[in-house]
């Protein structure tokens, strides 16, 4: 595996020299402060490899390896209009992403809401902090601040009248931060999105179920392939965080089967999956190891985390949990990246090693003054690095 590790910039309370100590040799960033659908000019994409690649006099070692992401606009996946200037937008950047030696762009065709928890430093008994999704203050943050017409229906009454009785005991400044974590828009983007602002686009999704959200996705999909295949990228689509419908929204990249309905809809080597540990790894009905060894040849990026389930059920409450902890096998999983990237190298892929990042982290030790990206420590996620590192070395020699 090419060792990751993402950064959000020169904003990034995590500095290019923080990351060339952990041993990581890759990159994995985005341009933060350009909005979904506008073009990435070569010059912005120059500015940013320049900042990773360091001065001649002080070289970072390190480079860019994965977009992460290249932002698929709301008018994309709503199909609204002008989709089309959108896309050709998107696939104009892509080509400059790949003049400029840039071949791996992870995206996601998640409604509105990028990963989503209800608090975002939760306290672990060891001392450290996660985040976590508490699924009584989700529904209770949908039927009773929200508000959302019929979101009641959605889940049990049980739940329901749980969440209700919770809510009751809520103190404004608890209301407050709910609202904020659930409604905080995209990690590192330059959008911040507003109460109203997500009440206005759960309004543009109206009339949008799985089924449209599959057309739309297919539609981008025919448009942008083409020209992927040509330039040599490989597009790998990130899956749904937390894998279940939220706030009465389709999520359509949530089970091995919707990945099969990926990489089937458009057979191609550019059209391929991110593998997402921890996302798909909220629900119980997942088979990560299993997923890896049945779409080996498709997976382009991987991010490997864990969380902890409260319940065996979907939707459920669950935490962050350090690496090699929580309901995923990652001894087996990394078994079965392996494995695949053996079969790569005997076939003679080029791409046989297949990038890597230790996705989210716990807050420990010096992390809880850094104030750093919600889910991206410093220290949380070396120790994570460390770990799969140790488990990769570990298993590569014995298999």
């Amino acid at each position: 595996m090419i060792e990751t590790w993402r950064w959000f910039g020169p904003e990034d309370k995590v500095t290019l020299s923080d990351i060339k100590q952990t041993g990581a040799s890759g990159i994995v960033t985005s341009l933060y402060h350009l909005e979904p659908g506008m073009v990435w000019k070569k010059e912005e994409i120059s500015s940013r490899l320049a900042e990773i690649s360091g001065s001649k006099s002080h070289p970072t070692n390190l480079s860019w390896q994965v977009v992460e992401s290249l932002p698929v606009s709301e008018t994309i996946k709503t199909g609204a209009h002008p989709r089309d200037e959108h896309i050709k937008a998107w696939i104009e950047s892509m080509e400059n992403l790949s003049e400029l030696g840039i071949k791996v762009i992870c995206y996601n065709f998640m409604p509105i809401l990028d990963w989503t928890r209800t608090e975002l430093a939760a306290p672990m008994s060891s001392g450290a902090t996660a985040m976590y999704f508490d699924l009584l203050d989700f529904i209770a943050f949908d039927c009773f601040i929200l508000e959302r017409m019929n979101a009641q229906n959605d889940y049990e009454k049980k739940l329901v009248d749980e969440a209700k009785h919770r809510f009751e005991r809520f103190s404004k400044e608890k209301k407050l931060t709910l609202n904020k974590n659930i409604t905080a828009g995209l990690p590192g983007a330059s959008e911040k999105l507003t109460f109203q602002e997500v009440k206005r686009r759960l309004e543009s999704y109206s009339g949008i179920d799985a089924h449209k959200l599959r057309e739309n996705f297919k539609y981008f999909l025919d448009a942008v392939v083409p020209t992927a295949e040509k330039m040599g990228v490989r597009l790998c689509c990130h899956p749904d965080d937390p894998p279940w419908p939220l706030l009465g929204l389709p999520r359509i990249m949530s089970t091995e089967e919707d990945y099969n309905w990926l990489v089937n809809i458009y057979p191609s080597k550019a059209n391929g999956i991110t593998l997402c540990t921890g996302s798909l790894g909220a629900s119980f009905e997942n088979d990560l190891p299993g997923m890896v060894s049945r779409l080996g040849k498709h997976i382009h990026f991987l991010h490997l985390r864990n969380v902890t389930r409260e319940q065996e059920s979907i939707p459920t409450s669950f935490f962050e949990d350090e690496h090699l902890s929580g309901n995923t096998d990652m001894i087996e999983t990394i078994s079965e990246i392996i494995r695949e990237e053996n079969r790569r190298k005997a076939e003679g892929r080029e791409d046989w090693s297949i990038p890597m990042r230790p996705d989210h982290g716990q807050n420990i030790l010096d992390d809880h003054g850094r104030n750093a990206m919600p889910g991206y420590p410093a220290i949380g996620r070396l120790k994570g690095l460390a770990e799969l590192r140790g488990v990769f070395k570990a298993l590569e020699r014995k298999i």
